[in-house]
């Protein structure tokens, strides 16, 4: 995986965060995830999303979401043209390789639920005909985590689920600070990212990942884990079984990433809080005693992790 760890040292030095950030980016690209990323404004988010498309040659689009954006201004529109006396095509954003959906959460939920077909199925219909997505397709949505009372709208569980992980960006360091102005001082540093990676290059690795072996271990310390978040006291909603499919490609993923052909149960335990954070949903005595990271956190010590000869925790 030598082109993903020079494509990686290469955004390094636009991007100061924290170092998984970039590693779960990659990871859903390559299992043709979505990524909702959750911080206050001013952290980078929009150069994140679009150093990423430099990197990989692809298409960027941003849509600023409002309460009046339409389904229509993100999947498009048949507009009659006077010149030629014709209906015309006109795409939204949503045809393009890296879509950044900004502060996803203002949008109302008829705008919200326009990207499902696109999240799911990589196709959009306008006027009730389907066109497909250009792949590699990815959508890096944000909400701002100050901001969830007036004039916002949460997402439904069923959105929810269809992203891969939840980051909590949060501020960067000192060090990542002072990095930042170091790397600002005399020019912008994203002209110095170089498209590295090819959308070839990417449907490739696509393909390569599901090749990735799982022993029969690991396959059972997965389905622990979802059904210990099934089962668990504090909890009203478990991880689905979309969820439980996503965590094992997600695994092969990183494993590849790693440069390993067989996935550890580190790569599935590196995993969880990311994933399973926006998909538990708690009962309303839990929502008052915990929060979703102490759940995880919980089910990472219940479920015994396998280890070469018998099991145990790390």
């Amino acid at each position: 995986m030598e082109l993903i760890k020079q494509a990686k040292k290469n955004l390094e030095q636009v991007i100061f965060c924290k170092e998984d950030v970039l590693d779960l980016l990659f990871i859903a690209l390559l299992t043709q995830g979505h990524v909702l990323l959750e911080s206050v404004p001013g952290t980078g988010k929009t150069k994140l999303a679009k150093s990423f498309a430099k990197m990989i040659n692809g298409l960027f689009s941003r849509i600023q979401f409002t309460s009046d954006v339409l389904p229509s201004d993100i999947t498009g529109i048949r507009y009659f043209n006077p010149k030629i006396q014709e209906f015309e095509l006109r795409l939204g954003p949503i045809h393009t390789n890296i879509l950044l959906a900004d502060e996803i959460n203002r949008a109302t939920p008829r705008t919200q639920s326009s990207l499902l077909e696109a999240m799911e199925e990589f196709q959009a219909t306008i006027d009730g005909e389907t066109i497909a997505i250009p792949r590699p397709f990815m959508i890096i949505a944000t909400q701002n985590p100050i901001e969830q009372s007036y004039g916002t709208f949460p997402l439904p569980e069923a959105q929810l689920d269809r992203f891969l992980f939840k980051i909590d960006l949060g501020y960067p360091s000192k060090t990542e600070d002072k990095l930042l102005l170091q790397s600002h001082a005399q020019n912008d540093p994203f002209e110095a990212i170089k498209p590295l990676l090819s959308l070839e290059d990417i449907k490739l690795l696509q393909d390569e990942i599901k090749k990735i072996t799982i022993s029969d271990v690991v396959y059972d310390y997965i389905v622990n884990l979802i059904h210990c978040s099934r089962e668990h006291n504090d909890v009203e909603l478990g991880i689905s079984p979309r969820g439980m499919l996503a965590l094992m490609r997600a695994s092969q993923a990183r494993a590849c990433i790693e440069n390993r052909d067989y996935v550890t149960p580190e790569d599935v335990k590196f995993l969880l809080p990311y994933l399973f954070e926006h998909r538990l949903i708690l009962t309303m005595e839990g929502e008052i005693k915990k929060t979703p990271q102490q759940i995880i956190k919980e089910i990472n010590q219940e479920v015994l992790v396998p280890v070469e000869y018998g099991v145990k925790q790390i």
